[in-house]
This record gives structure tokens, C-alpha cells and sequence, in this order.
């Protein structure tokens, strides 16, 4: 769906970013600069900006690996734990082959299963974190974050300082600020943009390694499609759909496909492929840098916490900023916390926020798009009745 006829150049470039940055990680492993991966959003990047490595995203949302982990993992489990570890044992993701360290976490149990198994052929850090968001969790997870320092200047023989780390701090935050500016340019009526451009956009930034350059990238793109829509360039208008539920990218982009051809338009992403990893910034005048970071990832609403407070408040605030006429919930099979976690979302969508809400169990692969479209079109139809 083209919608700037001056700009669809533009989102393919941030598509692309991923293969550009297959050489890119090439070049900083020949340099001789640590490369950290890692899978999840509660990966605190700023410990590992500080000491001057670079954090990585891990391949981890395509069909193409999936067979191959079947023949090791059980057929039954996540598509994103098949997916992320058959990169691993086929070496098809160059970030995996060049990492220097992948940092785990225990989040749903199959994830935590994976890293044991990746640990035969990699080195793995797994960092322990709470499941209920409470003050004796954050203690926790404040010191687990400095033990993740500690492990990496033991492994890396580095020192990173306080002053490293605020500096870090200050850096994401940017990155952080650019991905809000141009996710929020969503919330104008009609949009500038469709959700598949949008994606295609915060997908590709997990690939761009520099980040004054792509704070710059990203703000001056913001700058651009602003230009073009006080021109008159933007979208019909659409019935607005938000995208809760497991991340998304590559292959589940057939969601938004489904929506967006099917006469509506996805104007925002509330799952970590969008605002709820970016949303919060980390409190820059906070003395305690490792309680400012551990309050930053720990506000992230994921479904394995208990209660998930966080999640409903801030799918509210969305639901209400970017004019949403209409949730759809991506949940991908065999992922357990985020369906059994639906049922609270519809409450909440359909009882407190009073709009249709509509839960899709999906996989990476391609047998189930004319079923998709077959619903999707039915719930954007029952929203413009």
C-alpha cells in the first residue's frame, strides 16, 4: 500500500537495514568491538552500550528455520523459540554467528529451555527476572542488573563506570525519543502512513547499529512525512485498528496485510515490536543509574508478569491517543501467558474502552492468510457498519 508517492523508498531502506547490517556486524567483530545479542525487550542496553559493545537483536520472527528446530525442539512450542533456535543451529543469522555473548532471560519457560540448549554451542548469559511486578521484584531485578555489569566486566575484562552507563543512558534515551516521534505521527487523522510502512520502520531499526545515526535517520524521516502531509498526502480515512500481543515482524506481517487490504488501517503497535518496549524512558536524573535502568525495563507490560498492570494501562493510553476504532490481538500458538492474558485484554477492550476486539492464533507460516483475511475483513466490515 503506497501512501506518500515521494517516500515508499524511504521504508524499504529501513526494511533493508537487516541485510545491510549482516556486513555492517562483520565489520565491527573485524574491529574487534563485543557484540552482544540477545532475543527480549527486557535486555538492558545500556549496560552494554556502556562498555562499549553492541547490543544486537537476534533473528527470531521466520518460517524458514522452523522445520529445521522441529527436528530437535518439540512441535508444539512457540513458533518464535522454533524460529530464533533454528537460526542458531543452521548459522543462518549472522548476528548469532558473530555475537560474542547471548543474553537470555527467564521469561515463558520454553524461552528459558532454549537458552540451556543453545548453551552446548554459545555462550549465554541468562539474567533471572521477577514474574510479579512488585517492589520486592524490582529489588531483585535492580540487582541483577548489576550482576549482568559485573559478568561483563569479568568476561570482557573491561571497567564500566557510572558515568559510562549515564552516558548509555542518555544515547537510548534519544533512540528511544526518535522511534516515540515517529510512531506517534500515527495519532493524526487521517494517518500519513499505513501500519505496514510503520512496521517496516521499527522493525528495521533493531538492525541499525550506529544510534546518534539513527536517532538522526529517524528524526529526519519524521520531518519528512510531516512535510509531505501538510501537503495533503496521507491516507483515506480507515477504520483505525491497534495490534496488542506477541511482537511482530517478517512473517507475521501478514496480519497487517490482512487488515490494511482488507479496508482498514494498523496505526499502532502496543506489543514490543512497538511502544511497550520504547514508551518509558529511563530517568536520566535518577542518582541510582541501576535503579533508574531497573525501573525502565521492570514498567515493560509483558504477559508473563502477575498482575500485568502495566500492559492495560498503557493499551489504554493508546487506545485513546491514536483513536482506535477497533483491537486486534496477535498471539502466536503455544505461546501460553499472552492468550491466557487475552482474556483480561478483551475484558478491558470490550467493557471499559467499549470497542470490538478480535484474538488471532497464528504461526510464521503461510497456510492460514485466507482464513485471516476471511476474519479480519469481517471485523473491519462490523466497524464501519
Amino acid at each position: 500500500m503506497e501512501i506518500i508517492k515521494d517516500l515508499p523508498e524511504i521504508f524499504d531502506e529501513f526494511e533493508d537495514k537487516k541485510k545491510q547490517s549482516f556486513l555492517k556486524v562483520k565489520e565491527y567483530k573485524e574491529k574487534q568491538i563485543p557484540i552482544i545479542g540477545a532475543y527480549c525487550s527486557f535486555f538492558p542496553r545500556e549496560i552494554a552500550v556502556a562498555m562499549g559493545a553492541i547490543p544486537v537483536g537476534l533473528c527470531s520472527s521466520a518460517n524458514e528455520t522452523v522445520e529445521l528446530a522441529e527436528t530437535v525442539l518439540p512441535k508444539n512450542v512457540c513458533p518464535l523459540i522454533k524460529s530464533s533456535y533454528g537460526y542458531a543451529i543452521s548459522d543462518r543469522c549472522p548476528y548469532f554467528h558473530f555475537a560474542d555473548l547471548v543474553v537470555g532471560e527467564t521469561t515463558c519457560d520454553g524461552k528459558k529451555k532454549m537458552y540451556e540448549l543453545m548453551s552446548e554451542f554459545k555462550e549465554v548469559y541468562v539474567m533471572e527476572l521477577p514474574n510479579t511486578q512488585s517492589e520486592g521484584g524490582l529489588r531483585f531485578w535492580r540487582e541483577e542488573i548489576i550482576r549482568f555489569k559485573e559478568f561483563l566486566e569479568e568476561y570482557f575484562q573491561v571497567v564500566i563506570t557510572e558515568n559510562d552507563i549515564r552516558r548509555a543512558i542518555v544515547s537510548q534515551n534519544k533512540r528511544r525519543e526518535a522511534l516515540k516521534r515517529f510512531y506517534g505521527l500515527m495519532k493524526l487523522e487521517p494517518v500519513p502512513m499505513s501500519g505496514l510502512e510503520l512496521g517496516k520502520v521499527l522493525y528495521g531499526s533493531k538492525y541499525q547499529f550506529g544510534q546518534e545515526e539513527m536517532t538522526k535517520e529517524l528524526n529526519e524521516l519524521s520531518d519528512r512525512i510531516l512535510e509531505e502531509y501538510e501537503k495533503g498526502r496521507q491516507l483515506e480515512k480507515r477504520p483505525r485498528i491497534l495490534i496488542t500481543g506477541c511482537p511482530m515482524g517478517e512473517d507475521t506481517n501478514k496480519i497487517v496485510e490482512a487488515i490494511e487490504n482488507n479496508g482498514g488501517v494498523v496505526v499502532g503497535f502496543e506489543n514490543c515490536t512497538g511502544a511497550n518496549a520504547v514508551e518509558r524512558m529511563v530517568d536520566e536524573d535518577d542518582p541510582d543509574v541501576y535503579g533508574a535502568i531497573a525501573r525502565k525495563y521492570f514498567s515493560i507490560g509483558c504477559a508473563i508478569m502477575t498482575p500485568n498492570n502495566n500492559r492495560i494501562h498503557l493499551l489504554g493510553e493508546m487506545i485513546d491517543d491514536y483513536h482506535a476504532d477497533g483491537v486486534v490481538e496477535m498471539i502466536l500458538s503455544g505461546c501460553h501467558s499472552v492468550e491466557m492474558e487475552s482474556i483480561s485484554v478483551k475484558n478491558f477492550v470490550n467493557e471499559e474502552k467499549h470497542l470490538p476486539y478480535l484474538a488471532v492464533v497464528t504461526d510464521y507460516s503461510k497456510g492460514d492468510v485466507g482464513q485471516l483475511n476471511t476474519r479480519l475483513a469481517a471485523f473491519v466490515e462490523m466497524i464501519r457498519k
